[in-house]
């Protein structure tokens, strides 16, 4: 068998969670979301009965049940776990709602379909014990981890799941291997902190992300998928749904890869652009002239664009909770309050209005007749492009300052 069956647990272990909750201070909670789970909730149940016997541990089960209509509830509050009703459906709402109900100081959470082996619990204990805010399962080999034979699809674990991984790692600077795994243990003040607000299955991943964004103390422990357990109904996960779901939500947490990166790219492109155009170079026989100046000219405004959608977006989250203070954007608004922001545009917009205006004295130079395109473009083109900035610098400067209002 794949996991331990039910008859393997000890029989003699009592049906309830803590000698008593309500008397008696309780270390970890562990919170187990539920819907239509009776296949393999009393095994769940049991086994982390067992491990608290195991291993002293005085804790408690929380079943946070979704509306199962399988009879899920009246099996948990046989075996003495707490029921706790959510009705706002949701993975992300029936974990909200048992961590809400959570007694303990510690809290461990995993999914109620036997993929997970509770008996693993106080590997998560230990790491919480020692001073560790979030403690992540990884059931990958890069992690130490192990995947039982037909635990998890070929697709998600060779591609996806290394792959979200690997970005959590780079773009969040969150040392974990195994973004996806539903089984990991965490303080309840820590997650207090973190005022998490997605109620669907980026739940877990937004944990992720935000403890790293806040610098918590996290750690990853290795552990063992097993096959999901479940025979009345399949896994709830959709691949192509949920990976497309994990990459909006990277993104949007992070703006920097959203819009700045690349913002900073076009404008890069931009400037080289001009650095071709303007003197009219000519690199193995192709001319650099007015018509790269154009385009030069639409990748520098959309790149400044795109970076000030990021400063529009980094300020909006931290002012909405929805990411940490950035110490970095607290220094470029004290480099560039609204003042000085205004003071930088108005002037960028005067130099493009007086290159404007000198392109029109060419034109009436020549008694407003035939022109150079390709020299007198060299004056419009510039001088529009310092207009357009000019004037988005104003109306950023001002929208930031705006959003900026609840933080402060």
């Amino acid at each position: 068998m794949a996991t331990q069956t039910e008859s393997e647990l000890r029989e003699d272990w009592p049906a309830t969670a803590t000698d008593d909750p309500d008397t008696a201070e309780v270390e970890v909670s562990v919170v187990m979301p539920c819907l239509n789970e009776a296949d393999c909730l009393e095994t769940c149940i049991r086994k982390a009965q067992q491990a608290f016997a195991d291993y002293g541990i005085h804790g408690e089960i929380i079943v946070a049940d979704n509306g199962s209509t399988d009879g899920s509830q009246a099996i948990a509050a046989r075996l003495g776990a707490r029921v706790v009703p959510v009705a706002q459906k949701g993975y992300g709402n029936a974990l909200m709602g048992g961590i809400a109900a959570a007694r303990g100081k510690f809290v461990i959470m995993g999914d109620s379909d036997d993929s997970y082996d509770f008996l693993e619990i106080p590997k998560f204990v230990e790491k919480l014990r020692a001073g560790f805010d979030l403690v992540q399962g990884c059931r990958l080999p890069s992690g130490g981890g192990r995947v039982m034979p037909g635990a998890m699809p070929l697709l998600h674990r060779w591609l996806g799941n290394p792959l979200f991984s690997f970005m959590v790692r780079h773009m969040f600077w969150a040392d974990i291997h195994d973004v996806y795994c539903g089984m990991r243990g965490f303080t309840k003040e820590h997650y207090q902190r973190l005022d998490q607000r997605c109620t669907g299955m980026e739940f877990a991943t937004e944990m992720i992300l935000k403890s790293s964004l806040a610098g918590a103390n996290i750690a990853e422990v290795p552990i063992t998928l097993h096959p999901d357990g479940r025979k009345s109904h399949p896994p709830h996960l959709r691949t192509f749904r949920d990976g497309w779901r994990t990459l909006r939500f990277f993104l949007i947490y992070s703006p920097r890869w959203l819009f700045v990166y690349p913002g900073a790219f076009l404008i890069l492109l931009g400037l080289i652009g001009y650095g071709l155009a303007l003197p009219g170079v000519a690199v193995g026989g192709v001319t650099f002239d007015a018509h790269t100046l154009l385009f030069a000219s639409l990748s520098i405004i959309l790149g400044f664009q795109a970076i000030a959608f990021g400063v529009f977006t980094k300020t909006f989250a931290i002012a909405e909770r929805l990411l940490p203070e950035d110490p970095r954007l607290n220094r470029l608004i004290e480099l560039i309050p609204l003042e000085r922001g205004l003071v930088i545009g108005v002037s960028t917009l005067v130099v493009g209005v007086a290159l404007l205006l000198a392109a029109v004295n060419q034109w009436r130079i020549h008694e407003f007749g035939p022109l150079n395109y390709a020299h007198t473009m060299r004056w419009v083109i510039p001088g529009a492009t310092l207009t357009m900035l000019g004037s988005q610098t104003i109306l950023s400067s001002f929208f930031v300052s705006i959003l900026g209002l609840r933080r402060r």
